[in-house]
């Protein structure tokens, strides 16, 4: 396994949280293995766990470009992950802010659902 791969997987443990990852691992199939090995180390050991900014702040941008290009899953999981990348509630109504004047107000008001519904979700939790 390279160091690579290594830093990847850590920091999507430390972002995302044990029992997401533990998941898609056990879920993982010998047709999106490359896929998974991609993310892993494109999306993980490259870009998450670059220095240059906060996962604070890492995790806003994701949740504004998943909000502004409609992946619905995608953004429910990254706002659960603000539990573990210090991004606040009001951080993520900023960045949802800024999806209605960039991308649309559908798609903001369409991400502020998920994401009211998917804080209470964690709340009850």
């Amino acid at each position: 396994m390279s160091d690579l791969t290594q830093t990847g997987r850590a920091t999507r443990r430390r972002v995302l949280g044990d029992a997401h990852v533990d998941r898609a691992e056990a879920a993982r199939t010998g047709f999106d293995a490359p896929f998974q090995a991609l993310i892993t180390d494109a999306a993980w050991g490259h870009v998450w766990s670059r220095d240059t900014i906060s996962d604070r702040e890492r995790s806003m941008l994701t949740i504004a470009l998943l909000a502004g290009l409609g992946n619905d899953a995608e953004l429910a999981l990254h706002i659960r992950a603000t539990a573990n990348t210090g991004a606040s509630r009001d951080d993520v109504l900023e960045a949802l802010l800024h999806v209605a004047i960039y991308a649309g107000v559908p798609r903001a008001n369409h991400a502020i659902a998920i994401a009211k519904q998917t804080f209470e979700e964690m709340e009850a939790s």
